[in-house]
């Protein structure tokens, strides 16, 4: 493959998926803000940029933290099909859409599903939608660092099948940090409980993601922080109030991510809800109870 690449927003996600890229065969062109990340797509076989200007590709992927910076980017874009990964508003989406397109620049929503660990082996799944011929052309780089790519129709309906996911994400989190917290007050090893468990009738993709960090009781490899998983439920949150759903489920959740906050973990990994349980179930494992 001889097509360019380019990737703009090189942290957890964007930094693996431009690693995938590179493995699959495509020139990869990347920018961000940050000189260390630039500095690890080479070492990755990318080629950093020192602009967005400067990515000069046929497809350029966004995965950024914010829709400021997604406005930013868009207007030094000059050219290219845009595969917009990140989760935000869908009114701040289209209204990246809608600027690029006045430049005659097609912008696709493209939100991901799957951790940062799953982005480092190609476990993700792409919910895209927008216009459907601009996502048959991208088709072929989303298989890059992909393993299932879902065309969803209309403009925004990858966002909300995104949130869909991180409800039951948020969920999921939770519900396996509480399992260990139980297993672990039992009597029961954490080793013991992920292996039992993880096949059993009760697990999740979470379970099984961030189960074995649950095991060891740390989390500073990070897949996804808490500090920015707040965007996300916040996102979540607001959508499912305006349309006037019931998360009964999901609200109990963001009490366990809050606390995980004002414990200290807002940095490390959203696994840490597991350390916030235990403490609140008095919990103290002994060294090397794993």
């Amino acid at each position: 493959m001889t097509a360019a690449v380019g990737v703009v927003g090189l942290g957890i996600m964007g930094g693996a998926m431009s690693a995938s890229l590179v493995k699959a065969g495509f020139e990869v062109r990347g920018y961000d803000i940050a000189a260390a990340r630039r500095s690890a797509l080479r070492k990755a076989g990318g080629k950093p940029v020192a602009s967005v200007a400067d990515l000069r590709a046929g497809v350029i992927i966004t995965s950024l933290p914010s829709a400021h910076a997604l406005h930013s980017v868009c207007k030094e874009i000059s050219s290219g099909i845009i595969v917009e990964t990140s989760t935000l508003p869908i009114e701040d989406k289209i209204r990246a859409r809608d600027l690029l397109a006045k430049k005659g620049i097609p912008l696709l929503d493209c939100p991901l599903s799957g951790t940062g660990a799953q982005a480092k082996t190609g476990d993700l799944v792409v919910f895209g939608s927008g216009d459907r011929k601009a996502f048959a052309k991208v088709v072929a780089v989303l298989k890059g660092f992909s393993r299932a790519q879902h065309y969803l129709g209309a403009f925004g309906n990858g966002c909300k099948m995104k949130y869909v996911a991180n409800l039951m994400v948020a969920i999921h989190n939770v519900s396996a940090a509480e399992a260990f917290a139980l297993g672990i007050k039992a009597g029961l090893s954490p080793r013991a409980i992920f292996e039992v468990q993880a096949n059993s009738a009760g697990s999740s993709r979470m379970f099984q993601v961030r189960g074995p960090m649950m095991v060891k009781g740390r989390y500073h490899d990070v897949t996804m922080k808490n500090e920015v998983w707040q965007k996300d439920m916040k996102i979540i949150g607001d959508y499912a109030r305006r349309l006037g759903v019931a998360t009964p489920t999901f609200k109990a959740s963001a009490g366990v991510y809050k606390a995980a906050m004002a414990q200290g973990f807002a940095r490390q990994d959203t696994g840490a809800v597991c350390a916030v349980l235990e403490r609140m179930s008095g919990i103290r494992r002994r060294k090397g109870h794993g």
